[in-house]
């Protein structure tokens, strides 16, 4: 699966722009990443609190049933992040199931996934928020950067791009692959 990158300055919530590009018809994959948010989302009806200059994504695509399904995604999302950060941090990211990282016990990243229905088929949003360059201070959990624990530099399109190739291997032939979850 091909995963269409598209780019706004500015937006709500990259999980409300994926619904509106899913129910344009103009693309049914992408990953819509933006420079800032401004009404992030977090489980269970929470604010995701955005701070400008680090990732918000939110990949999508069309459920499938060769895909795994709505639990198993949850499973894999927080595993593919994961690796995909581990070379930014000097410290162990550890994942908080079902849907945060953390790095030295504070969150770093949260994913929050929904399903919508649109003519007649399922979608996936796997909304990621990741603290690249500065975490929250005025929230109720701790939080870090991985610019605060990383000893090299922090590069959101790197980062950005590594997570769109990482889903789209996975995804592409789709085999529960246990090897993977270990890494």
């Amino acid at each position: 699966m091909k995963l269409k990158l598209i780019k706004f300055n500015s937006v709500k919530s990259t999980n409300d722009q994926a619904i509106k590009i899913i129910k344009s018809k103009k693309n049914r994959n992408g990953i819509v990443i933006s420079y800032m948010q401004t009404k992030g989302k977090g489980t269970m009806g929470k604010k995701w609190v955005s701070q400008k200059g680090n990732i918000f994504a939110s990949i999508f695509f069309e459920l499938k049933k060769t895909l795994p399904n709505f639990k198993q995604i949850s499973l894999i999302n927080p595993l593919i992040v994961k690796r995909v950060l581990k070379d930014y941090s000097s410290s162990k990211i550890q994942i908080k199931w079902p849907n945060d990282l953390l790095i030295k016990s504070k969150k770093v990243c949260g994913i929050l996934q929904e399903i919508i229905e649109f003519e007649k088929k399922n979608f996936l949003i796997i909304g990621i928020g990741i603290n690249t360059i500065s975490s929250p201070t005025n929230v109720r959990f701790k939080s870090i950067s991985l610019n605060d624990c990383s000893k090299k530099f922090v590069d959101n399109k790197k980062i950005i791009k590594k997570l769109k190739t990482d889903y789209e291997n996975i995804f592409q032939n789709y085999k529960f692959n246990k090897k993977f979850l270990k890494k």
